[in-house]
């Protein structure tokens, strides 16, 4: 457990973090978000959901989300991480100051998530949508002297999710709330994985600022024939689980251009990082 320690969830919750980009109003309307996330961890949740200390690991991950409307009612979207790094630190002796193990670090392309999303109903003011995400193993699945720095868990993965939508007042200014549930089925040994997630977004300043609270949880299924151990030794990992919340704040510079900051917090988990994520991006709006 010590070789590896996992950042699936954290990747997971970044990805989510743009599941709030506004349902596109017809064709040819557009969102592009680019984005950087980082997190610094020492410690982590084991496979009995106790916290660990580890050596010092950083993560930093560029992406792009871009979501295109091909309709009223289609949508298409992708999550490209186009450079990940995975760090770690050198591995300093308290007692002699020298240097015990140097750090390591790896570049490279990570897994990117393309998706088609389709509005099945809207009822007054609920909507009900679908999203079919298929999971492109294009990140590295083994890197690094030991073999576990990595970008991607080398597997081929589809996800079906249901997102539920209304929207409220909160005073003069309109809200939203949104849940989600999603099925991952996955390949190569994994386990499946449940997922359920929750958000709020209210409107500021005129609706300048948008301020966003989101919970996600993820259930394994435990139906996979690998472990933590023989998943490569790396960073992705089988049977993660984890409960994670987080906010987000998108503020419009203009009709067209807006800059957002989000965090990430794994309030518990298994074999994944005990550290938050924080991100923050440029996003463009053509809608």
């Amino acid at each position: 457990m010590k070789k590896g320690i996992y950042i699936t969830c954290l990747l997971l919750g970044l990805c989510y973090s743009t599941i709030s980009a506004q349902w596109l109003k017809g064709k040819e309307k557009y969102y592009v978000k680019i984005g950087s996330g980082y997190l610094q961890a020492d410690e982590h949740f084991t496979s009995d959901g106790a916290r660990d200390p580890n050596a010092t690991r950083t993560l930093l991950i560029n992406s792009v989300y871009a979501k295109y409307g091909i309709s009223k009612k289609l949508n298409v979207v992708a999550y490209i991480p186009f450079l990940v790094r995975v760090a770690q630190n050198d591995q300093v002796s308290s007692v002699s100051g020298k240097t015990l193990m140097e750090g390591e670090a790896v570049n490279a392309f990570g897994d990117m998530n393309l998706s088609v999303e389709y509005a099945l109903l809207k009822w007054k003011k609920w909507a009900l949508s679908s999203v079919f995400t298929l999971g492109v193993p294009s990140g590295q699945n083994s890197g690094g002297s030991d073999g576990s720095y990595q970008t991607g868990d080398g597997e081929w993965n589809q996800q079906l999710r249901l997102n539920v939508g209304t929207s409220y007042n909160i005073g003069k200014s309109r809200a939203y709330a949104k849940t989600f549930f999603a099925f991952n089925q996955r390949n190569n040994g994994f386990s499946d994985e449940l997922n359920f997630g929750a958000e709020t977004g209210i409107p500021f300043l005129n609706r300048n600022l948008f301020i966003i609270t989101r919970a996600i949880l993820q259930k394994s299924l435990y139906n996979g024939t690998l472990s933590a151990q023989n998943s490569n030794g790396g960073i992705f990992a089988n049977n993660v689980e984890f409960f994670n919340v987080g906010g987000e704040a998108n503020y419009k510079l203009s009709e067209k251009i807006g800059l957002s900051l989000s965090y990430i917090m794994p309030l518990s988990g298994r074999i994944t990082y005990a550290s938050p994520m924080y991100s923050g991006g440029v996003f463009f709006n053509v809608d």
